[in-house]
């Protein structure tokens, strides 16, 4: 859905090509180095991608932000395999894991702090370069936009029907319902954080067994972001379509893949997503660079998709909760 709106409106058409010029030949030998890299691709046959996404070296698939799909791969994999081992031989590399977690967590809270400064800086530069140009923010405006409408389809008419269709619940009590939720989810831009209330509305006003709220939203919020994996779609498109990259249906169809699988992997915490939405760019062969472009903007979108991931961790709990049949 993210793609085809993203197709659809394409903001970023809005901002003038002489206006981006030098930001497009500043760009160019990356993406003439990744052109290159999609047409050998193509050229290998249509199966080459399953071969790709295994690892010939991991060490060298982790410090490369184009192989995020070896990474996935063989974290499944990794994972699989554990899970058949003794798990008290297992709990040393648990604890491991454990730790590196909260530290890589930590040093994401660090750099979100220092987040204002770095995107004011970010939009001063913008207004430098396009020499107050007002065409970036219109096609920014349009952007964001294009961003809060899709949300809303899914907030409010994609997750209510689902919830009406399996479970009966009616799309004015589902709603209100999950309103206070969604406010609360807006305010704190965390799905964690959110956990808690999100619980207690689904056990109480929905009636969702607290053996099914228990399992169903802490799993929902750590894998279940639709609307993370939605904006980063339309997101990725904004800045192809800003820096002049034609996008294969190959390589849209890559956005789509690697913009739900990556949205599993995604901190549940305010700014989570960049980090993410860099090495899908990279996959993709556009400059992780662009980013710079929707940063200074982006902070009330993130408080945006964070309602709309619990609205669809309530609405999946509710259907769990009902055993998928309507009444």
């Amino acid at each position: 859905m993210g793609v085809g709106i993203g197709l659809l409106v394409k903001p970023g058409k809005l901002v003038k090509q002489e206006q981006v010029a030098g930001m497009q030949q500043s760009y160019q030998s990356v993406i003439e180095e990744k052109k290159m890299e999609a047409e050998h691709t193509q050229d290998q046959g249509p199966l080459a991608f399953m071969n790709d996404i295994v690892p010939n070296n991991i060490f060298h698939a982790l410090a490369d932000n184009s192989k995020m799909l070896q990474i996935i791969f063989f974290a499944v994999f990794f994972g699989i395999a554990a899970l058949t081992i003794d798990p008290e031989k297992m709990a040393p590399v648990l604890k491991l894991f454990d730790g590196l977690n909260d530290i890589i967590l930590r040093m994401i809270d660090y750099i979100i702090r220092l987040a204002p400064w770095g995107v004011a800086a970010l939009l001063a530069g913008l207004v430098t370069d396009f020499s107050g140009d007002l065409s970036i923010f219109s096609a920014l405006a349009v952007y964001a936009l294009t961003v809060i409408g899709s949300m809303l389809l899914l907030a409010f008419i994609l997750y209510p029907s689902l919830v009406h269709f399996f479970s009966g619940i009616s799309y004015k009590r589902f709603l209100k319902t999950i309103y206070p939720v969604q406010l609360f989810a807006f305010s704190t831009s965390s799905s964690a954080v959110t956990l808690p209330l999100t619980m207690e509305t689904v056990e109480k006003e929905l009636d969702v067994s607290q053996e099914v709220a228990s399992f169903v939203l802490p799993v929902g919020t750590t894998i279940n972001m639709d609307g993370t994996s939605c904006y980063q779609s339309i997101a990725i498109l904004f800045i192809a379509q800003v820096l002049g990259i034609d996008l294969t249906i190959g390589q849209l169809l890559t956005i789509v893949g690697m913009t739900v699988l990556s949205s599993i992997g995604t901190p549940a915490i305010p700014g989570g997503s960049y980090v993410i939405l860099t090495m899908v760019l990279t996959s993709v062969g556009i400059p992780a660079e662009g980013l710079a472009l929707i940063l200074g903007i982006d902070r009330p979108l993130d408080m945006l998709r964070t309602a709309v991931n619990v609205t669809g961790d309530a609405a999946v709990a509710t259907i769990v909760g009902s055993g998928g049949k309507r009444g």
